[in-house]
């Protein structure tokens, strides 16, 4: 029965109308990826409430907790490519001892990460400009999330596995309950009640930390005995050297290209610290608001590899470029609506995340600049999303350093030196504008040229 379903999950994807397939996978990320963001957005407002100095000290964390959270969605990838396109060419049981190994790897690699980092927390925020006086706060939210981040790991790559399978329904059930959990528990942990005493900016750590752990228990059971997705073991050492190859050889790129987003933004922020504290608290707020602005972009990243991985493996790549190129319009569209309904409601949002007029002044004006680039920030996302899928991870992390390292980071420190914080916002508009024209006709002349060409399948890895 299971074997059936499994079978009948990639038809679907093979050959079932493109359109009709993108929305039903990709609408139940939708939901769960909301409930996701308000880890973020429930911490930003209650933090906020402990004070500007609070707010400013997790603004300076983004960077960092999104270098471990980079490692997670790259071995993520790697795992989606290789049991997407297995799944696509039938080879149900070898997906099953790479969805093992997957999770297994995920474990090392990141609690290898997080203790790099809990003994590496001042010299590392002390480097992107972090002040004395913040750095208590820092500390306190650091050291719980470093732990933390190891939780995250076996959900998220877990996460990858169902959504490879061609299941988005169950990751956003997951996403959605570790949302609720933790927007449930940030104002206990965070102000205390009861017998639960005020633990301020580390209570929110604690909290996340929970809603993670929670997930980890529930996604291994899935996976091993209710849906038997991987094997019930750990695998020996031969078996682990032949998984963690082959996964790494995408993910590791993959994680290379979503870590020099944390790292650019380290050095932005820097930049922003240069105009005080508010500058940098209306920064944070304005870098948590994008996640929510950009939510289908982010469903999209994740339901769209699944399709293009399967259909890259049972060799359709028509049905490839077709659903890269009908994603993007949507996202253009969809982006520029966002854009209106966060300018009419600016004034609103920034009153509710602060309370200081410089600091709600600063947020307005982000909102009125940054997010106009974020449709076209939606193509490089999904680019990079594509190209990992049909396996191409240079490619991917290729355009992320041009992205990141050609023109967001020149950019905006050009337009801060003229302009101040208006050129710094307008500067990152214009460095979508250039890495979305050269994102996507990059992919769309290789998909089209891999068309023409029509290699044999085992030509393609090439």
């Amino acid at each position: 029965m299971s074997q059936t379903k499994k079978s009948s999950k990639n038809n679907d994807l093979l050959n079932s109308p493109i359109p009709e397939t993108l929305k039903r996978m990709t609408l139940p990320m939708i939901v769960g990826m909301i409930m996701l963001m308000t880890f973020g957005l429930v911490d930003t407002f209650f933090v906020s409430m402990l004070g500007t100095e609070a707010l400013a000290a997790i603004s300076f964390t983004f960077p960092v907790t999104f270098t471990v959270i980079s490692l997670n969605i790259g071995l993520g990838i790697g795992t989606s490519a290789i049991i997407g396109r297995l799944n696509g060419s039938g080879d149900t049981l070898l997906a099953r001892e790479y969805a093992t190994g997957a999770l297994i790897l995920s474990f090392l690699m990141v609690g290898s990460l997080a203790l790099v980092g809990i003994f590496t927390i001042e010299p590392i925020f002390k480097l992107m400009g972090a002040t004395d006086e913040l750095m208590p706060y820092i500390h306190d939210y650091m050291i719980v999330w470093y732990g933390a981040g190891i939780f995250l790991a076996i959900p998220m790559v877990g996460n990858s596995v169902l959504r490879a399978a061609g299941d988005t329904k169950t990751p956003s059930i997951v996403m959605a309950a570790g949302g609720f959990i933790n927007a449930i528990l940030d104002p206990i942990l965070i102000f205390g009640l009861g017998p639960i005493p005020a633990m301020g900016i580390q209570g929110a750590a604690f909290a996340t930390a929970i809603a993670w752990g929670i997930g980890l228990v529930y996604i291994l059971y899935l996976l091993a005995i209710k849906r038997k997705l991987m094997l019930p073991r750990l695998l020996n050492w031969a078996e682990m050297k032949l998984t963690s190859r082959d996964i790494l050889k995408i993910g590791l790129p993959a994680a290379g290209a979503n870590m020099l987003t944390p790292i650019a933004g380290g050095v932005v922020t820097a930049i922003v610290a240069g105009y005080g504290p508010e500058a940098v608290a209306a920064w944070g707020v304005g870098s948590r608001l994008e996640s929510i602005a950009s939510i289908l972009v982010l469903a999209l990243s994740m339901s769209l590899p699944p399709f293009i991985s399967q259909n890259y493996g049972a060799n359709r790549l028509d049905r490839v470029l077709v659903s890269y190129q009908l994603s993007i319009k949507f996202v253009l569209i969809f982006q520029l609506i966002i854009y209106g309904i966060l300018c009419l409601l600016a004034p609103y949002i920034a009153s509710v995340f602060a309370d200081e007029k410089t600091v709600t002044d600063l947020i307005v004006l982000f909102i009125y600049v940054v997010p106009l680039g974020y449709g076209l920030q939606g193509i490089v996302i999904l680019t990079n999303s594509s190209f990992n899928a049909v396996h191409k991870p240079i490619s991917a992390l290729v355009l992320s350093v041009i992205r990141l390292f050609v023109f967001f980071v020149p950019i905006t420190f050009v337009g801060s030196i003229y302009y101040d914080l208006h050129g710094l916002f307008w500067g990152t508009v214009i460095a979508n504008i250039l890495t979305a024209i050269v994102a996507f006709v990059w992919f769309s002349k290789s998909s089209k040229l891999r068309q023409k060409i029509r290699l044999p399948e085992g030509d393609q890895n090439q």
